[in-house]
């Protein structure tokens, strides 16, 4: 086997201990492994495991046999209750907790079946031998009535046990404690001990440096740049390195061959990790190299004699020293709570501070499909294109032309030693900072790959992302669950109708209606809304005017270069519904309302103020006819084109009869009521009607700047925003004959001010009396939390809600709804605030991801929720 593909090398978590002296009491346990119990019955398994662990970490085959059988004593039914326990045990591994097997485990087989699931999930096994005299053990069973089992068992049991003992560690079990009598039992004492690569306690801020390959002056130029002061020794060699921010460095590995100063490198990187300034995994190279320096035969290529004839011009203590830092080099490391991992090849999220051959392999070499390239290399399985985890994997070993993240990971290698750069990432920051080659070093064997983890995504989204029953944690409201019926109903319009996914970073909430109200003659009145939000705590609310057009999300770039560095594909932007559908069918008409949006933001400086190259704006696009043409023509004029041909000649019949003496008086008049209603629903959608010819007649009235690169802005005060806003209008006007963009009239009212109350009733009712929709409610600084309760924190606070005209609601429940208040005001709002609430915190949660960098299937997670919570059944009308 060549070491490009070696994995016998120890796993990380702790290296082979020697069987506990018979008179030590304490017993080191790592915190993720599987314990197994040994002991013949009756040697007091059970309680040495209710004394020291929790009853959820005990595993026991008596329970499992009393599952299946209902008598923990049947052992005909230890078949079914191993298969059980192995189950919950493998269960247990998986989700990385601590497990502990209560059974006798005295025979070899039995043993090998659990060291088998402790492989299967990377996690060490730890045997813990109770070595308690067959007496004993006899007479325990005989106290036991529900267990009397034949003579000859226990002395079998104990037979087996005491010929396992020696062999424990051969079968794998990489620590074996050996407790000797009652007594040693008795005072035994666990000591919980955690994985070595476990350093979730350092929260940084890091330094995390690529591959150097013996680039020691690209790497002292890299440390100086990113702030370290260097320290160096009598002969004038870094030998340390300070920052005055105190940040930590961690180096990927790889820190030698191929390059002119290996030495030198080893030098300056050990002393910084003697010193506490950093911390260090080791690479494929220094795998190599050490079990070169220390005898073992390897095939010497890859620059590996460079590093070598280097070492030899060093003193054998230094080499001693280089040999012990590389035996002592953890695989990878858990840092910043797990929200970071550090290694040198990448590492799927199921392996992250997992312990075995099988995890140093992969962090050391990365997983290869078993194929070479034309070159003769081994083709690497992109496991970074499939990553899912939360935590940002910080990784090297393939050289990439520029670093840059991929689904939460990022490949520092660029290359320095083969002529390229070395990179670091500051960490949370997510700065990249390099310097360039001062030469190529050496030559590569293959060219530096353009198709590497590049600036964009390879595969961005998988059907596993949203197929079936998801939960989606948000910041603000929780745990949101999206039901399998409706994931499956947004996928069917995701993928045959949305705009590129990469582009759809957003969907906005539905929004609720105010309270009913009890006014005459009102379904809606905005005196619901204001004592809503009065009692909830919030002092100030801004009432905006709500247009007479469509919702619209619109993605603004400077130009297609920043559109494709940020999103992917290349264009002047989208404009989409709130069903992610595009909004225009007419590419060319789209991109003119960009380019006029585009320049009203450039003129108004809001790109430089903002520090953003693209902008994401929540808006209304009138006219509503621009996108429910169809809906107007089969839905609200077939009604009222009907009432106009019906009504006029029922009208005339009845007159007809009253004129030969007949009483229709009643009838007539309501009939007339139905002429006058029928004729006030036309003109009511009529308004949101009118002829456009390309940009000539289309309004786009944006009231909420959603965000810009590296800001989630939906959570700024609603002033802010409309400033903003009030900005962009008038830029547009300024430089258009016809302006584009139209402003959102607004109001702020105080909630407890009885003036300021009627004044923003009054503005409601000139709006409506002058023909428009109403206006929506909403606290001014846009993200509220209601009052506490009962010791618990208050929830989010509705973001908005609509109160509507009498008009306009004519269109939404028919025209003669003002003759059925009594029975509309009992619709029923609830589920359609709860809504309103999840949708909210699933936009600001993607938006919130989309500020972070997150990649772009988190990014799309609850923005496809959002779609598919539009599915549950909720009245339309409200």
């Amino acid at each position: 086997m060549t070491d490009e593909t070696d994995a016998t090398q120890p796993a990380d978590a702790a290296p082979t201990a020697p069987t506990t002296p018979a008179a030590s009491r304490r017993l080191p346990v790592t915190d993720v492994s599987l314990v197994v119990l040994i002991g013949t019955s009756g040697a007091g398994k059970s309680s040495f495991a209710r004394k020291h662990f929790r009853p959820t970490q005990v595993v026991s085959s008596d329970f499992c046999r009393g599952l299946v059988a209902d008598d923990e004593n049947d052992q005909s039914a230890s078949a079914e209750a191993f298969d059980v326990l192995h189950y919950i045990v493998g269960k247990r591994l998986a989700a990385g907790r601590l497990t502990v097997v209560d059974a006798t485990n005295v025979q070899p087989e039995a043993r090998r079946q659990l060291i088998r699931i402790a492989r299967d999930h990377d996690v060490l096994p730890i045997a813990i031998v109770l070595d308690v005299p067959p007496g004993v053990c006899a007479e325990r069973n005989r106290s036991r009535p529900d267990r009397q089992l034949p003579a000859h068992v226990v002395p079998r049991q104990h037979r087996e046990l005491r010929r396992s003992l020696r062999g424990l560690e051969r079968e794998g079990f990489r620590k074996v404690h050996v407790l000797r009598g009652e007594a040693e039992v008795e005072a035994a004492e666990i000591v919980p001990e955690k994985r070595f690569n476990d350093l979730r306690h350092l929260t940084g801020p890091f330094d995390i440096v690529g591959d150097i390959h013996g680039c020691r002056a690209e790497l002292e130029t890299l440390l100086t740049r990113l702030g370290w002061t260097l320290v160096r020794d009598d002969a004038g060699r870094p030998v340390d390195a300070v920052h005055p921010e105190g940040r930590t460095a961690v180096f990927v590995g790889d820190l030698v061959d191929r390059g002119p100063d290996t030495p030198g490198v080893l030098r300056l990187v050990m002393g910084m990790v003697a010193a506490g300034h950093a911390i260090c995994v080791p690479g494929n190279h220094e795998n190599k190299l050490g079990r070169a320096m220390d005898g073992r035969k390897v095939t010497v290529s890859h620059g590996l004699q460079e590093s070598l004839d280097q070492l030899a011009g060093e003193s054998e203590e230094f080499r001693a020293e280089v040999r012990a830092f590389i035996r002592g080099l953890v695989s990878h490391y858990l840092l910043d709570g797990g929200a970071l991992v550090v290694c040198h090849a990448g590492l799927p999220e199921k392996y992250h501070g997992r312990a075995s051959g099988r995890v140093r392999s992969h962090a050391l070499y990365g997983d290869t499909t078993g194929e070479t390239d034309e070159y003769g290399l081994p083709v690497r399985y992109p496991w970074a294109e499939e990553y899912r985890g939360r935590a940002l994997v910080v990784y090297g070993h393939t050289p990439v032309p520029v670093a840059s993240f991929l689904n939460n990971t990022i490949c520092l290698d660029t290359g320095c030693v083969f002529g390229g750069s070395l990179t670091a990432l500051r960490y949370p920051e997510r700065e990249l900072v390099g310097v360039e080659a001062e030469q190529e070093w050496y030559a590569p064997v293959r060219p530096m790959r353009t198709d590497a983890p590049g600036a964009r995504e390879g595969r961005p989204l998988d059907l596993a992302d949203v197929a079936g029953r998801r939960v989606v944690e948000t910041s603000l409201h929780g745990r949101v669950a999206v039901r399998e019926e409706n994931a499956a109903a947004a996928l069917e319009v995701m993928s045959r109708f949305a705009i590129d996914p990469r582009l759809l970073a957003y969907l906005p909430p539905t929004m609720a209606p105010s309270a009913t109200s009890g006014r005459a003659g009102y379904l809606e009145h905005p005196d619901e809304a204001f004592a809503a939000y009065r009692a909830d705590g919030v002092e100030r609310v801004v009432c905006e005017e709500k247009h007479m057009g469509s919702r619209a999300v619109v993605l603004v770039a400077r130009d297609g270069a920043a559109l494709e560095k940020r999103f992917g594909p290349a264009g002047p932007g989208a404009i989409w519904t709130r069903t992610g559908r595009a909004f225009l069918g007419d590419d060319a008409l789209t991109a003119a309302v960009l380019d006029r949006l585009r320049a009203a933001a450039e003129r108004s400086g809001l790109f430089e103020e903002l520090r953003t190259d693209w902008l994401l704006l929540d808006a209304e696009l009138m006219p509503w006819s621009l996108k429910a043409v169809e809906l107007l023509r089969r839905q609200y004029a077939a009604v009222g084109a009907a009432a106009g041909a019906a009504l006029p000649q029922v009208l005339a019949a009845l007159e007809l009869a009253g004129g030969r003496g007949l009483d229709v008086a009643a009838l007539t008049g309501r009939q007339r009521q139905r002429a006058a209603d029928a004729q006030a629903f036309t003109e009511a959608y009529r308004r949101y009607c009118w002829p456009t010819e390309g940009l000539a007649g289309i309004r786009l009235a944006p009231f909420q700047v959603l965000a810009a690169e590296g800001a989630n802005l939906a959570v700024r005060p609603h002033d802010e925003h409309l400033a903003w806003i009030d900005r962009l209008v008038e830029a547009d006007g300024a430089y258009a004959a016809a302006p584009l963009l139209h402003r959102t009239g607004r109001l702020v009212v105080d909630t407890a001010d009885e003036a300021s109350l009627a004044a923003g009733v009054a503005w409601w009712e000139e709006l409506t009396a002058a023909g428009g929709e109403g206006m929506v409610v909403k606290p001014l600084a846009s993200l509220v939390r209601g009052r506490a309760g009962q010791g618990r924190p208050g929830g989010l606070v509705q973001p908005g809600v609509k109160v509507r005209g009498r008009e306009y609601l004519r269109i939404i429940y028919g025209p003669d709804y003002t003759e059925h208040l009594d029975r509309l005001r009992q619709r029923f709002l609830g589920h359609k605030r709860s809504l309103a609430l999840r949708e909210y915190a699933l936009g600001l949660e993607a938006l919130d991801r989309l500020a972070a960098g997150e990649p772009l299937w988190r990014v799309h997670e609850p923005v496809f929720a959002v779609l598919a919570l539009e599915s549950e059944p909720v009245d339309p009308r409200l």
